[in-house]
């Protein structure tokens, strides 16, 4: 034991102590430096905003610069969720600023007793400073952590402040974030309501230039979350008139005009609303032909680019709904596995839109959504409604079911044709060409090496030529064309430009033409081939020649490969 122990201390032995490491450093290191008290900076006020922007705004790029209309709109828009505003107004200005408006109740103007300064002052130039940290202004908001407003004022070369409450109109104006004068009124005012013009600081952002696409884009998101609100977006750059928002279907108008053009799957969209222990989700979903995947996801109106505990709800129940509804209805056999969540997915738009009390974002920004009890409640609701809908709606659910076996069909063809071509031979060391498997019987005197070759090469296709399948089955047409009928898609090899063998669908197989006209094309090896009279032969120039216009001696583009390269 002490052996063991004078080891281990003569091995930490080999490690200075920080005392024998620092006098070891070059003597003229640091010189011309100090590091005290005097070098520990406190940044008052908006300061700490200028001095690191991106903190609060993620870049200062065209990025950033339309963040700051989104934290304004953000406000107006809580408003509108408080139902406290209908009406929204979002003005590009000529002179690079841009002014937000809302028929709310208006920030409050009346003196803090703290602060000894008018709310709307506090709101505009201390951090953290809000009507949402739960006093009772709002119960559901986007604005929660109290910097927008400020942070807005901080980054603004200019802002200024027009409040209507209690019968006056006031106004404030603000320079890089502090107050150029008191709190002031402008005359008396019938209604409420709040505007906010802002002035970019060409200090911070790299460019002033809003683009009207992507206000548009944010303002129709909004609009389409909060059915019953009116948005309006004006340009004054240009002569473009005014546009306007307003949607009554709220997020089934949304999957709607996310699908445009793509083709639906099920008419109507799927659509679930409900609130679960104080929050509400609402859930709108509609599937097209396409092949990718489109789902938004929001918290408080909020885009969760990065998504977060709803979107993993929502994906939770969607996988095992879609696998328990198929099951229930027999549209998969009890031995094939699950649908997996790729399948279910493929071709899916949806837009997920959670309110909540106190939502836990990761940042200023607000990508990410991280209450844990969301999900929870998410996949709760979502579940018994889309159950519903299945059961209500079973030609559209099957058409939902089949287009998921279909991509799980594929998803596993693909992954049978990556396997062939990454798994070594037996009898070779180079992997195997696509259209060789190797063998899966145990037993040696009963495996055989088959070499494939499409019965496309010989001709036309009839009702009994028997097409080799990457499943290893050879169907012929006939048996293609009936499982196309019944929904099942069988997949097989084809070849592209480069002559690469890809794996295909083996899509809509059916018989196109009764009685058809056929001639016969005997080759000099005594092989012969049924097409039909304008079947093309390429030939040996590069030409082509109709069926029925070949004549003896013609001679034809031979096969692409013959032989192996060992002549077998």
């Amino acid at each position: 034991m002490n052996s063991a122990s004078g080891k281990i201390q003569a091995t930490w032995r080999l490690f200075p102590t920080l005392a024998e490491a620092a006098a070891k450093l070059p003597s003229d290191r640091g010189k011309g430096t100090s590091y005290d008290a005097k070098n520990i900076q406190v940044l008052e006020g908006l300061e700490a905003v200028r001095r690191r922007p991106g903190m609060y705004i993620g870049s200062t790029d065209g990025r950033g610069l339309h963040h700051l209309l989104y934290e304004i709109v953000d406000n107006s828009i809580d408003e509108a969720m408080g139902g406290f505003a209908n009406e929204i107004i979002v003005t590009l200005h000529a002179d690079n600023a841009a002014s937000v408006f809302d028929n709310g109740r208006g920030i409050p103007i009346d003196i803090m007793p703290k602060q000894k300064l008018p709310a709307l002052e506090v709101v505009m130039t201390v951090l953290h400073a809000g009507g949402k940290f739960g006093g009772g202004g709002y119960k559901v908001s986007g604005g929660l952590h109290g910097v927008g407003m400020s942070v807005v004022n901080a980054l603004s070369e200019k802002v200024e402040a027009w409040v209507k409450r209690q019968g006056r109109v006031y106004f404030q104006e603000y320079k890089r974030g502090k107050a150029l004068a008191p709190l002031a009124t402008q005359g008396r005012a019938t209604e409420t309501g709040t505007t906010i013009k802002f002035y970019p600081d060409p200090e911070v952002f790299e460019t002033l230039d809003f683009k009207w696409e992507i206000a548009a884009h944010r303002l129709r998101e909004l609009a389409f979350l909060n059915k019953g609100t009116t948005i309006r977006l004006i340009d004054e750059r240009t002569d473009s008139v005014p546009y306007t928002f307003y949607f009554d279907g709220g997020l089934k108008s949304f999957v709607n005009h996310l699908n445009r053009g793509l083709g639906n799957i099920n008419v109507p969209p799927v659509h679930v609303e409900k609130a679960i222990d104080g929050n509400m989700v609402e859930v709108a979903l509609q599937y097209n032909n396409g092949f990718s995947e489109n789902v938004l996801a929001f918290a408080n109106n909020i885009n969760t680019l990065e998504g977060g505990t709803h979107l993993t709800g929502f994906r939770t129940a969607l996988t095992s709904s879609l696998n328990k509804y198929a099951r229930q209805a027999q549209l998969i056999k009890e031995s094939d596995p699950n649908l997996g969540g790729d399948d279910v997915r493929e071709g899916l738009t949806a837009v997920i839109s959670v309110k909540i009390e106190e939502p836990q974002f990761e940042g200023q920004t607000k990508t990410k959504l991280g209450n844990s009890e969301v999900a929870g409640q998410v996949q709760a609701v979502f579940s018994e409604g889309l159950m519903e809908y299945l059961m209500e709606h079973p030609s559209e659910a099957r058409r939902i079911i089949e287009k998921s076996v279909v991509a799980a069909r594929a998803r596993e063809a693909a992954r049978k044709a990556r396997d062939l071509v990454q798994r070594k031979s037996l009898l070779e060391s180079a992997t195997l060409p696509g259209k060789l498997a190797d063998c899966s019987e145990r037993d040696p005197r009963l495996c055989e090496i088959f070499v494939v070759e499409g019965d496309s090469a010989g001709g036309c296709f009839s009702g009994d030529t028997r097409v080799a399948t990457v499943e290893g089955r050879d169907l012929t047409f006939q048996q293609l064309a009936r499982d196309w009928e019944r929904g099942i898609v069988h997949f097989g090899y084809a070849s592209d430009a480069k002559g690469d063998v890809l794996v295909a669908p083996l899509e809509a197989p059916r018989l196109t033409r009764k009685q058809a006209e056929l001639v016969a094309v005997e080759l000099d090896n005594g092989d012969v081939l049924r097409c039909t009279p304008d079947h093309l032969f390429r030939l040996r120039d590069g030409g082509y020649r109709r069926a029925d216009q070949l004549v003896p001696g013609t001679s034809l583009m031979p096969n692409n490969r013959k032989l192996t390269e060992r002549g077998q």
